[in-house]
């Protein structure tokens, strides 16, 4: 017999059935409520909203666990690499030899953009921010590729999945050239997924540019870290648009917008021009740490807490660790990781930030990471949007096939004028409402 809740509400009882995951989380099934009963729940920013059944990423926020189709975001990180990371989410499991090889064939072969597409960015001003020419030029593919706007077949879902993969970092590097008035930097068959990105965006045409090892390594993790993250706003975005029937470019270039806020895939920029103003001299870091405790300031500290951890980000540990490989093979000295290390000393020693449970997030380290890489910091949230896309495209996987796709239509409670009548202009008060 399946487990139900009970809900008292006008004196009547409704049977609500229980949902258990399968790390024994637990929801209630709310969905025939309204009809039943002619009640919704109310829950500004969907904190405590299931909005579906998942089997892509497991997050236990207070725990610190972060799972990728069961696998532990550690085990990933040392072992794995983004393309791998990418097959898992998008199908399920690790790759076989087989698999790896024609997935990866199929990203170098469609890694270069239709020449017409190139002058998509003509259109742009040169100073654009680039995750308005990322989403606008991803959702331009689907013109390019219209067959598989809407793939069917395991076949078509692979071919788009790469498509989409593989020339993200095209778009993007040919963003940031453009930026700068320097020419596009085609991507070479032998390197790398990460290795390619960086020698699109670094290398000039009469000047060698040679991608170090670790900080090659470096971007593939922070792509693995940033892969998925369950039902985050871009990636609920993402299925929010697909449940209309959208494609999947038009999906994905949605949840590019998303992403670009600042308290999302813009958290990092934001994290690093804190630590400029701290470098800076206007304020110190003990006066940020005082203005983030005061109740009556509107200030946040940027790179601390999370929606889902209550415990230390498992990807911030292994952030930390790897600014610090970073920087050393580098030969890299940035005051701003003094700095961060400072506040995270602090925070951590805090009862303020104990208390609440502060602690750094994925965005606090990244940023170093990438400024140390010589990233811009607009172009910050690109990489964010590189990372995350297998994850969106799992999503939208899921979302969509086996004829569970459903519109997506929140509901609200109104709370605005009650029945009014039209007033002609001529009768209608001067005053402002």
């Amino acid at each position: 017999m399946k487990k139900t809740a009970t809900l008292k509400v006008d004196n009547r009882e409704y049977k609500l059935p229980v949902v258990i995951g399968t790390e024994k989380e637990k929801g209630i099934d709310i969905s025939k409520l309204r009809a039943e009963s002619g009640y919704i729940t109310l829950d500004p920013g969907y904190t405590n909203t299931g909005s579906c059944e998942s089997s892509i990423t497991y997050t236990d926020g207070e725990k610190g666990i972060l799972r990728y189709r069961g696998i532990p975001i550690d085990e990933l990180a040392q072992k794995s690499d983004f393309i791998e990371v990418a097959d898992l989410l998008i199908w399920g499991s690790l790759p076989t030899k087989v698999m790896r090889k024609r997935f990866t064939d199929l990203l170098t072969n469609n890694a270069l953009l239709h020449e017409s597409l190139k002058h998509h960015f003509e259109g742009f001003p040169f100073d654009s921010h680039p995750m308005a020419m990322l989403s606008a030029m991803v959702n331009a593919l689907s013109c390019y590729h219209p067959v598989l706007a809407m793939p069917h077949s395991s076949s078509e879902i692979e071919k788009a999945a790469a498509i989409l993969i593989s020339k993200i970092r095209t778009i993007t590097a040919f963003s940031y050239k453009m930026s700068r008035g320097e020419p596009f930097i085609y991507p070479k068959s032998e390197f790398s997924y990460a290795e390619n990105l960086l020698h699109m965006m670094f290398s000039l045409p009469h000047e060698p540019y040679e991608v170090h090892p670790e900080v090659k390594r470096a971007v593939d993790l922070i792509l693995i870290l940033h892969a998925d993250h369950e039902q985050n706003c871009s990636t609920s975005t993402v299925r929010m648009v697909a449940s209309s029937g959208a494609n999947l470019f038009a999906s994905i270039s949605a949840g590019i917008a998303a992403l670009w806020g600042h308290l999302h895939g813009g958290a990092n920029q934001a994290a690093i021009e804190m630590l400029e103003d701290i470098h800076s001299g206007s304020i110190d870091v003990k006066q940020y740490i005082k203005m983030a405790k005061d109740k009556k300031s509107s200030f946040r500290l940027m790179g601390f807490g999370h929606r889902v951890y209550k415990n230390y980000d498992p990807r911030a540990k292994i952030l930390k660790k790897l600014s610090k490989n970073v920087f050393s093979v580098l030969k890299h000295k940035d005051p701003l990781l003094d700095i961060a290390l400072e506040l995270e000393d602090i925070a951590l020693s805090d009862p303020y930030f104990i208390e609440r449970k502060l602690y750094p997030n994925v965005d606090f380290y990244s940023g170093l990471i990438y400024r140390a890489i010589g990233v811009p910091k607009n172009m910050f949230p690109v990489f964010f949007a590189i990372g995350r896309l297998p994850g969106w495209i799992a999503h939208w996987k899921e979302a969509t096939e086996n004829n569970r796709l459903q519109l997506a239509r929140p509901r609200q409670i109104y709370v605005g004028h009650a029945k009014q009548n039209y007033v002609p202009i001529s009768k209608r008060s001067t005053k402002k409402s």
